[in-house]
């Protein structure tokens, strides 16, 4: 007969908890900035045709920052998965802090490009990791909305890059945006101190005596033993066994347009607002907007993903609600992005760019919560990191395809494809919930012909 912890051990867990949400949504908020200074003073750069730089030319720098973040998503879950999600996070931190340095020292457009590809390497890294990371601590039925919160960070970062780059460009120039991204290189002891290892990678990597030391450190209860998780090629296969590979295609692809949706938009939002003929200040405006949308969106989607499916027996934290909320949330974000496209009245438009944010920037996190949730300790970087892997060939195509369509001068047509890609990835994790939450409801039912 098993014992129910301790109020005071669960007191202490839940600081535990709270410690590591915290650092790591610090973590993120940084990454968010990094992430999003670029859209915020890409207008200014076109503007001056600094490095000579061109619409299309904009797109691909946009495209080569994804593509860092494509390989750091795809290498960063496999390393976590082995050395451990601590070591990966801080070492993210410092690759893009340091290449934001380069960014500010950049003196040509390939210098430029080099810095945002390595800050995207730290910036794909990270958010797979730090995911993993506060799933493994979050309490019982409460992965999506932890998840959610953490990534109310990010848009966090979104927003301080808009009044970074308000109050720095005019009076001091764009290079003191980048610089501000350097100073989270501060919080990397911070991090490095502070952080404890994932408790759940430790048992699942059969450190036992690692996992006990550092829970009588807390006074935490150390996880049940799992069964050893295999080397990193072993865990990815793992996610095409039996008939997994379908749910994990089905992610994948509604990854690729979410994400083409999210960093289409990010990058570009200013810059259309701009051709739209709003001042610079009007236009970052938006993005302020457009990211308070999103952190109320984080907080709403994950609360509501964790509710009870009501055909299962057991409560929140099932696989099924994320990927349903997922579903409607990119059919709401579509049905926004195009009405962008249509000219409004200015009050009319801070209204659609807020509700936009958020549906958009939410839908996507519910299918990291939803591959979160469902995967075990051993693997789960290795499954979110992939997910996050494969989106992010989307999350490159986007930037670029907006620079294409605003060089052509067809602007306007760049929100039309941001909503189509929204109602691709509607279908696409539509179709995973539906299979998520038969196949939850089959094991449900059969849980209570056994107890019967």
């Amino acid at each position: 007969m098993s014992s129910s912890p301790s109020p005071l051990r669960s007191a202490r867990g839940s600081r535990l908890a709270l410690l590591v949400v915290g650092l790591c949504w610090l973590a993120v908020l940084f990454d968010g900035l990094d992430m999003f200074i670029y859209g915020s003073v890409l207008p200014h750069l076109l503007e001056t045709r600094t490095f000579g730089l061109t619409a299309d030319q904009a797109g691909d720098l946009g495209s080569y920052a994804t593509f860092g973040m494509l390989v750091g998503a795809l290498v960063a879950g496999t390393i976590a998965d082995r050395i451990g999600r601590k070591k990966l996070m801080v070492s993210c931190v410092t690759l893009f802090s340091l290449a934001s340095g380069v960014c500010a020292l950049a003196d040509s457009v390939t210098v430029f490009g080099l810095g945002r590809t390595l800050a995207g390497v730290g910036l794909g890294g990270l958010l797979p990791t730090a995911i993993s990371m506060v799933s493994d601590y979050a309490p019982r039925g409460r992965g999506a909305i932890v998840i959610g919160l953490l990534m109310t960070a990010h848009h966090a970062g979104g927003i301080l890059s808009a009044y970074v780059a308000k109050w720095l460009i005019d009076p001091v120039g764009w290079r003191a945006a980048f610089w501000v991204c350097v100073l989270p290189l501060l919080f990397v002891p911070v991090l490095a101190k502070l952080l404890p290892e994932s408790l759940g990678f430790l048992v699942a990597k059969g450190r036992g005596e690692e996992a006990r030391a550092l829970a009588e450190r807390y006074d935490v209860e150390v996880p049940a033993a799992r069964t050893g998780g295999g080397d990193r090629w072993t865990n990815l296969a793992n996610l095409f066994r039996g008939n997994e590979w379908i749910q994990t295609l089905l992610y994948w692809v509604a990854s690729f347009g979410g994400l083409l949706l999210v960093y289409g938009v990010a990058t570009w939002l200013p810059t259309l607002m701009r051709a739209e003929g709003y001042e610079l200040g009007s236009a970052l405006s938006f993005v302020v907007v457009f990211n308070l949308g999103g952190i109320v969106g984080m907080l709403v989607a994950g609360r509501a993903a964790d509710l009870p499916h009501p055909r299962l027996r057991s409560g929140g934290g099932t696989p099924t609600g994320a990927p349903r909320i997922s579903a409607l949330w990119f059919a709401l974000t579509a049905a926004g992005v195009f009405l962008l496209s249509i000219h409004m009245d200015m009050t009319v438009t801070m209204i659609v760019v807020f509700f936009t944010g958020v549906f958009l920037n939410s839908a996507q996190t519910m299918i990291y919560a939803t591959v979160s949730i469902r995967s075990d300790a051993d693997n789960r970087a290795t499954a979110v990191g992939w997910t996050s892997g494969m989106g992010r060939f989307g999350a490159v195509f986007g930037p670029w395809l907006g620079g294409q369509l605003l060089a052509s001068g067809n602007g306007d047509w760049g929100f039309t494809a941001f909503a189509i890609a929204g109602v691709s990835s509607m279908v696409f994790i539509g179709i995973a919930a539906l299979r998520s939450s038969r196949r939850t409801a089959t094991d449900s039912e059969r849980e209570l012909v056994a107890a019967h």
